[in-house]
């Protein structure tokens, strides 16, 4: 079992620290508002995608398997959601003083909803429930295992992000550099989503 729960956490680790547009909205957060405030959208990322390995554990990858057309609808939704993001990011006004505590950083809700309509997201935990919990037995432990690597791993993962963004932050103090970061990372978090519905 050993050798089975090193490769999960290598998996996951794969995942989550890998770019993704969960990621670049942590990499915003933690350079427009620190760390700290952008710990909100790491947690509910983290909570969003454990829920979501749990649930393909348990079932709901036979459902999308039969019904193809969910995966399909989620994917849109999910693009949508994220283009939505990408504008926010992108026409962010440069932020000063006063102007950052009235300015929100992504929210717990935010950070749920960019992992759970995030297509990587479902594509890594099938991935992983196929490789780690079908194939091994008893199923149910392997998915408790695999849940809490997961958990784990995921916070690791996106509060590294946020981490990375928090670093770069000194830089950001100039008003023109905060703007073209985060055109970029609007424009980054755009073309994620165009890859996902090129492949």
């Amino acid at each position: 079992m050993a050798t089975v729960l090193i490769s999960m956490f290598i998996f996951a680790l794969i995942g989550a620290i890998s770019p993704g547009p969960v990621n670049i909205i942590a990499t915003g957060a933690g350079a427009n508002f620190g760390f700290r405030r952008a710990l909100p959208h790491v947690f509910g990322a983290t909570i969003a995608y454990t829920l979501i390995v749990f649930l393909v554990g348990v079932g709901l990858n036979k459902i999308l398997e039969t019904y193809p057309q969910i995966t399909s609808t989620l994917q849109y939704l999910g693009g949508g959601f994220l283009l939505y993001m990408s504008y926010k990011i992108a026409t962010a006004k440069p932020l000063t003083g006063t102007l950052i505590l009235e300015n929100k950083p992504p929210s717990l809700l935010e950070g749920a909803l960019s992992q759970w309509l995030n297509p990587k997201a479902w594509l890594v935990s099938m991935s992983g429930i196929t490789l780690f919990v079908s194939a091994n037995s008893p199923a149910s432990l392997y998915l408790l295992a695999f849940c809490v690597i997961s958990f784990v791993v995921c916070f690791v993962g996106v509060g590294t992000w946020a981490a990375i963004g928090h670093v770069i932050r000194k830089y950001l103090s100039n008003e023109r550099h905060q703007v073209i970061f985060n055109l970029v990372m609007g424009l980054l978090l755009s073309c994620t989503v165009i890859t996902i519905f090129i492949n």
